[in-house]
């Protein structure tokens, strides 16, 4: 059976041979790279300990340095699984869904007449490039000039000019020998409707040749020189050689500059792939006129398995990257994902480069945020979201948006990261409170109420309700920090985490975390200057702080070390529990199982452990008839006092 021209190429860049060649060896995680698709293995052909059987999974080949086997998917399930070409070719296929093409037995002709096309395609290639160097081509020369384009630019990327005239390239193209259907066919010349001679469809345009990954001429872009004229890019029409949903543009140069470690970037036209390019971004491609199709961006990947999409700052590049998402996300696999890199407002990537060159354009790139961002970007920005129904709709968005990604574990990861941004976004707003103790620095939530009189903040637990636990840690934390400053740098992040909706609590949490004093004396004074001698003195003598030993023992670094340590972890426990209730209340409208329940009993465990004092753990106890935990020494105490009772009483 004779198989189409360019079925085998599509079956290549559909198949991942780390994923075929998976199925009979195990990775080397020490010696592979999955983010490059440089992945390394025991060889499956000969008996071997050492991995010395290597797999390029961008460019589609293996080869052993033990045994010299070689090859590509095609070749490797031949040899593994003992098949012939063809039905090595079907295995993949269907792995693969890509149907089989029908047992045609005028397939060979078809290949010919490719090859035919394909020369067609070269001839006008040097017909346009020849017209680029002509009079008629001064004002598309001058255009190139203005862009920066030098004359080895040009060269390299084959640029041509298409002249003004109806039928210039079909008289060549004719006079060479060329029969008018293949003309017709390569989609170079359209026909007429009103009887006459078919016309040349690129006319009075600069020509951008567009090759497939094999290096062949199968389409054309045309930029207009007349700003009145419709189209100001055209392309190609689709032909037996083009589909432009399933090509880039500079894939061939991208996909060898990619192998050598360069980022592969997707721009958006042809232009910027070039400027890019000449700037040293060499693994640059583009679509073909309209928006990234699956199959590009299969192919994308198929590259380099994080590429960068680089978009123009302005709203039709927005709209761009989230119509680039909404495709992605049912798509997305570990080792394949996508980062986006926003051009200044009003700029495209040749704009910036000819603007302030590659160093500029190097830094957006590196910049360039995770996709999970720029889906955040979307469903949050010049929004306001001030109310129970707004937070919940947007709730129910985001899951609705995540449940489209397919892999299990990749949207565990995005809802964690989802819930992040979330937290970000409605965690208690810092503002400067005035009027209260004149212009020092307490601060407290926008909406919170006023502070408590004294008589009720004594009463705390009754006062702060269900977040009374959460705040007593809060202020032991910020007391223990107090007396040995020369902890805060050690649990400066988790200081930055703590809500402390108090505004005294808050402006104490500001000073510490501003502080870079190791001497408690001085760091104490700019505490009483935030909040006032009085309040501080009235929280270090809180019930709930005196009783803490170290506190009580001042000096013991360690043991305020681990106090606050403790402390820290039983917040966190807490505010585990709270998420998991809350996420498990969502999940209930869903789906109500097992795993439920299960997750909210190991929250529930792990908060209870949290909770449980250190030494209670690791002392000397036993487990009563009714489940409590009884200390041995206070058991042994207490029937020691209950015989001296009874024997006190004599014989009955």
């Amino acid at each position: 059976m004779s198989l189409p021209p360019g079925f085998l190429d599509e079956l290549r860049n559909r198949t991942s041979l780390a994923q075929v060649v998976g199925r009979k060896v195990i990775w080397d995680n020490r010696k592979s790279n999955q983010g490059k698709g440089d992945m390394w293995a025991p060889c499956p052909f000969h008996q071997e300990k050492s991995a010395s059987f290597h797999v390029d999974d961008r460019k589609g080949y293996y080869y052993c340095f033990g045994c010299q086997a070689k090859g590509d998917a095609i070749s490797f399930v031949r040899e593994s699984e003992n098949v012939e070409f063809m039905e090595a070719v079907e295995i993949l296929a269907r792995e693969a869904g890509v149907p089989m093409p029908a047992r045609d037995p005028q397939a060979a002709k078809r290949a010919s007449r490719h090859e035919v096309l394909a020369e067609v395609m070269e001839q006008a290639v040097r017909y346009f490039r020849m017209q680029l160097n002509g009079a008629a081509a001064a004002q598309a020369r001058a255009y190139l000039d203005r862009r920066g384009l030098s004359a080895e630019a040009r060269d390299r990327f084959e640029l041509g000019f298409a002249p003004e005239g109806w039928q210039n390239l079909r008289d060549h193209l004719r006079g060479q020998g060329v029969p008018e259907d293949l003309i017709l066919a390569v989609g170079l010349t359209r026909a007429s409707d009103k009887g006459r001679d078919p016309y040349d469809v690129f006319r009075n345009r600069i020509m951008f040749p567009i090759r497939d990954g094999r290096g062949r001429a199968i389409a054309f872009g045309g930029r207009a020189m007349d700003p009145n004229d419709n189209a100001k890019y055209l392309n190609s029409p689709e032909t037996e050689l083009f589909d432009k949903g399933r090509n880039l543009y500079n894939l061939r140069a991208a996909r060898e500059a990619a192998g050598k470690g360069d980022p592969l970037i997707v721009a958006e036209g042809y232009m910027d792939v070039i400027a890019l390019s000449e700037a040293g971004f060499g693994a640059s491609v583009a679509p073909l006129g309209t928006a990234v199709t699956e199959s590009q961006l299969q192919l994308i990947w198929r590259v380099s398995g994080e590429p960068v999409v680089a978009l123009d700052g302005d709203k039709a590049g927005l709209r761009a990257a989230y119509r680039v998402i909404d495709l992605a996300l049912p798509l997305l696999e570990a080792g394949k994902s996508l980062r986006f890199a926003l051009m200044p407002e009003g700029k495209d990537p040749d704009d910036l480069l000819r603007a302030e060159g590659a160093g500029a354009v190097e830094k957006v790139l590196t910049r360039a945020m995770p996709m999970v961002h720029l889906l955040w970007r979307r469903e949050t920005e010049g929004k306001v979201f001030d109310s129970p129904e707004r937070k919940a709709a947007l709730d129910a968005r985001l899951r609705e948006v995540l449940r489209g990604i397919q892999d299990q574990g990749l949207r565990r990861h995005y809802g964690d990261e989802i819930k992040e941004l979330r937290y970000q976004l409605f965690r208690p707003q810092r503002v400067p409170r005035q009027g209260l103790r004149g212009k020092k620095g307490a601060w407290r939530k926008w909406d919170a109420p006023l502070p408590p009189s004294a008589e009720v903040r004594r009463s705390l637990l009754v006062a702060a309700g269900d977040h009374a636990e959460a705040e007593l840690r809060e202020a032991v934390i910020l007391c223990v920090l107090l007396t040995t400053p020369e902890l805060i740098p050690e649990f400066e992040h988790q200081i930055d985490s703590l809500d402390c909706a108090d505004p005294d609590r808050a402006a104490l949490r500001d000073v510490l975390l501003r502080c870079r004093e190791t001497d408690p004396g001085v760091v104490r004074d700019a505490c009483e200057q935030a909040i006032g001698a009085m309040a501080l003195e009235s929280l270090l003598c809180a019930r709930h702080v005196a009783v803490v030993p170290c506190l009580r023992t001042p000096g013991d670094v360690s043991l305020a070390r681990l106090t606050v340590a403790e402390e820290l972890a039983k917040i966190d426990a807490q505010r585990g529990l709270a998420a998991e209730i809350h996420e498990a209340e969502e999940d209930l409208r869903d789906l109500a199982d097992e795993a439920l329940t299960w997750r909210l009993a190991q929250a529930a465990k792990a908060r209870d452990e949290s909770v449980q004092r250190k030494d209670e753990t690791q002392s000397d106890f036993e487990i009563a008839p009714n489940g409590v935990r009884i200390d041995r020494e206070e058991k042994r105490r207490a029937e020691a006092i209950w015989d001296q009772i009874r024997f006190s009483k004599g014989p009955n």
